[in-house]
């Protein structure tokens, strides 16, 4: 009998995702075509003592390296051609995108990453308007990211060529489909075309969807978690939140915590940030142990500055 697949465990269990979404201020995606192995950067086509450099950059300034193909079956078929790259800085209220195409991915020695990490246009590429989603369809790294994402992006490409990409691992395989919204960063598990869709439709008229949303890679995860509580509590799509600090309630490292979140109108509001036992136990990823893991949860939304 096969033994269910981490994402499927997961959903069954209703595993929150809030809170979940990797921490980076700035992305770099560099198209690799061909195989990548489960710490892409060192195992696939691209030289792996580049892939450590450009790790070892981007670790360093806030930045997530993915490795990205385009839509297809035969994706390897294209790997001497120019390799297109983006660029992209999550900043609050001021996110961008940039593109561009090297004939070498050692072009990329010359990108300033302190720069991008903190939000600065590095000069490399030229704007992109639309918004683009990454799925992760990484297999080494995780069977499901495979099984439920390579469908979703052909499925989608299909309908939106060009607004979607595979990429190499996000982070949270266990809510496999995952994928990454850019410019603005935010993260989306469990994803279906439908869904993916409307992202990218919702995106590209500045508004952020909450549901499914794992949070935005600018914050921490409490402040993802918070951030997105407040939307919901306002109904706010807008790019016009900040998350300012994310303090320890306790004073001594206790589990809840209150993370300040702020509008652009003056508003402000404190979040209760809870760390509560999952239901039962889940393995991470597909073939890791089963462990009795926690959950972020948001407990209350204060409005600290009313409407004047």
């Amino acid at each position: 009998m096969t033994e269910p697949r981490c994402a499927a465990i997961s959903a069954d269990i209703g595993e929150p995702e809030a809170g979940t979404a990797t921490t980076a201020t700035g992305w770099v995606c560099l198209e690799q075509p061909g195989p990548w192995g489960r710490d892409a950067l060192t195992q696939s086509r691209l030289d792996p003592v580049l892939g450590a450099e450009l790790a070892r950059r981007a670790a360093a300034t806030g930045v997530r390296v993915l490795l990205i193909r385009r839509p297809g079956r035969h994706a390897d078929t294209h790997h001497d051609a120019p390799r297109r790259v983006f660029l992209a800085a999550t900043t609050p209220g001021r996110p961008w995108l940039e593109q561009t195409d090297v004939a070498d991915p050692e072009a990329l020695l010359d990108l300033d990453f302190a720069a991008l990490g903190a939000g600065r246009s590095t000069g490399f590429g030229v704007p992109v308007t639309a918004p683009l989603l990454f799925v992760c369809t990484n297999s080494r790294r995780d069977v499901c990211c495979a099984l439920r994402g390579r469908p979703l992006v052909e499925e989608l490409a299909s309908a939106r060529p060009g607004a979607v990409w595979e990429c190499t691992h996000t982070g949270g395989h266990r809510f496999a489909p995952t994928g990454v919204l850019l410019p603005t960063g935010y993260l989306y598990g469990r994803l279906d075309t439908a869904f993916a869709a409307r992202l990218l439709d919702q995106a590209a008229v500045g508004h952020v969807v909450t549901e499914r949303c794992r949070g935005r890679s600018t914050h921490t995860p409490h402040g993802q978690a918070a951030e997105l509580a407040v939307r919901d509590h306002i109904g706010e799509h807008r790019d016009v939140l900040t998350v300012h600090h994310d303090t320890d309630a306790s004073g001594h490292g206790g589990s809840d915590r209150h993370t300040t979140v702020h509008h652009t109108d003056g508003r402000s509001w404190r979040v209760t940030v809870d760390t509560r036992d999952l239901p039962a136990a889940r393995p991470a990823s597909c073939g890791a142990t089963p462990t009795r893991d926690t959950a972020l949860v948001v407990t209350a939304v204060e409005d600290l500055v009313p409407v004047a």
